[in-house]
C-alpha cells in the first residue's frame, strides 16, 4: 500500500523543500532552558520549549525520570 503513494509523497517533499518551506528538525545536545545547544549550532536561544517554570532541568525533576526508567 505505501508503496502506491511513496513516489507522490516524496515529490510532494521535495516541492515543499525546493520552495523553502521544509523545516529541519535539530536535535537539542544540552540541558533545556533559555539558551541551548544543538546538533547544528550552539548558543541558540529556545523560545520553543515547554518550560516556562524551568523545571525540565531541575535536579529532582530529571531524578525522578531516571527512576522511572
Amino acid at each position: 500500500m505505501f508503496a502506491n503513494v511513496k513516489a507522490a509523497l516524496q515529490a510532494e517533499l521535495q516541492g515543499i523543500r525546493d520552495a523553502g518551506l521544509y523545516k529541519e528538525e535539530r536535535i537539542i545536545t544540552s540541558h533545556q532552558g533559555p539558551v541551548i545547544d544543538t546538533t547544528a549550532q550552539h548558543e541558540v536561544l529556545n523560545f520553543c520549549a515547554n518550560n516556562y517554570l524551568g523545571l525540565s532541568s531541575h535536579p529532582e525533576v530529571t531524578e525522578a525520570a531516571i527512576d522511572v526508567n
